[in-house]
C-alpha cells in the first residue's frame, strides 16, 4: 500500500502525557506507519517530557475543548492527506489498523466516514488498564484477518476510533459550541457529512477503548450536556429527534435510578443535577451547550 491513500492520525489530548507516550510507541509498531501522527493539545505540559517534534510526529497547541482541538488539527492538515483517523488518547489500536484503514477506504470510494470495531470498551466500567488492553489487542492481532465488509450504515460514528475521507470533510468543521468533552460531537460531525458519502461501521480496523476516567468532564457538566446537546443537535438537523429523545430519556433514568447506589467511577448525583439544570434551560427555550464552561 505504499501508493495507497495517505493516512493522518489525530489525537486531541489534555493533561495526559503518559497516554501520548504510549500512543507514540504503539504507532512505531504499526505494520504501516501513519503519514503523520498529530497531537492537538493546549500547552507543552500536555506532552511527555521527552517528546520530539519531527516531520511525521507533530504537536500543535490551541484553545481547550475537543471540537476546537480537532478543528485545529484539521486546519493544520489542510488538503495534504487522503484519510484522517481520529483516536481518543486512551485508545489502543491493533497494529494492523493504519494499514487496514488505508485498504478499507481504497476499496470503498463511496464511503465518507467509518468507525472501526471496538474489541472492548471501558467507558461504562471503571476503565481498562494498559496491560489488560494490550493483552486483548495482542490476542486479536494473532488471529487477525482483514475484511473490508461494511457491516452497517450509521447515524453517526464513535469518536474514539473513526476515520474520514478528507475530500468529504472539505471545509466542514466540528461545532465549537459543543465545549470541553463535547458530548455527541461525533454524531453531529458524521451527520453533517452524510450528503457526501456513506457513514458506516466496519471490522476492517479495531482496538480497545480504555475509557480512563482521569481528565474527563465532571458529573454536573456531563449531565447538562446529556439534555442540552441532543436537543441542540436535533434543532440543527444533525440528530433525529426520536434518537435525541431516547438518548435523553435513557440517561435521565440511569442517573436517577442509580443515584442511591452509584458506580464508584460515576458521579450520578452530579449528572442528575446537571440533567435538571438542562431541563430548566429547555423549559426557558435556551439550547446553550457552551454553558457547561460556566457550571
Amino acid at each position: 500500500m505504499s501508493d495507497g491513500p495517505s493516512v493522518a492520525v489525530v489525537i486531541a489530548s489534555l493533561g495526559r502525557p503518559d497516554l501520548i507516550k504510549d500512543i507514540i510507541a504503539r504507532m512505531e509498531l504499526q505494520t504501516r506507519k501513519p503519514d503523520i501522527l498529530l497531537f492537538s493539545t493546549v500547552t507543552p505540559q500536555d506532552l511527555p517530557e521527552d517528546f520530539v517534534d519531527s516531520t511525521t510526529v507533530k504537536a500543535i497547541f490551541g484553545p481547550k475543548g475537543l471540537t476546537r482541538q480537532r478543528n485545529a488539527a484539521l486546519d493544520y492538515l489542510g488538503g495534504r492527506y487522503d484519510i484522517v483517523l481520529f483516536y481518543d488518547d486512551d485508545f489502543i489500536p491493533s497494529r494492523f489498523s493504519i494499514q487496514n484503514v488505508a485498504l478499507f477506504f481504497h476499496g470503498h470510494p463511496e464511503v465518507a466516514g467509518a468507525t472501526g470495531h471496538v474489541l472492548v470498551d471501558g467507558i461504562n466500567t471503571s476503565g481498562i488498564g494498559k496491560e489488560e488492553g494490550e493483552r486483548i489487542v495482542a490476542h486479536y492481532d494473532r488471529d487477525q484477518e482483514f475484511s473490508d465488509v461494511v457491516e452497517a450504515e450509521l447515524v453517526g460514528l464513535y469518536g474514539c476510533n473513526m476515520a474520514y475521507r478528507m475530500s468529504a470533510i472539505g471545509s466542514t468543521r466540528f461545532d465549537e459550541r459543543l465545549r470541553l468533552y463535547a458530548w455527541q460531537e461525533d454524531i453531529d460531525f458524521a451527520m453533517a457529512l452524510q450528503p457526501r458519502g456513506k457513514i458506516v461501521k466496519t471490522r476492517a480496523f479495531a482496538g480497545v477503548h480504555q475509557g480512563l476516567k482521569h481528565g474527563r468532564t465532571p458529573g454536573l457538566r456531563l449531565g447538562y450536556s446529556q439534555v442540552i446537546n441532543p436537543l441542540y443537535l436535533a434543532a440543527k438537523g444533525t440528530m433525529p429527534i426520536g434518537f435525541a429523545l431516547k438518548l435523553i430519556t435513557k440517561n435521565l433514568l440511569a442517573n436517577h435510578l442509580k443515584m442511591l447506589a452509584p458506580e464508584p467511577w460515576v458521579d450520578r448525583k452530579g449528572r442528575a443535577r446537571g440533567n435538571w439544570a438542562g431541563l430548566w434551560d429547555v423549559f426557558r427555550g435556551r439550547l446553550t451547550p457552551e454553558k457547561i464552561e460556566d457550571l
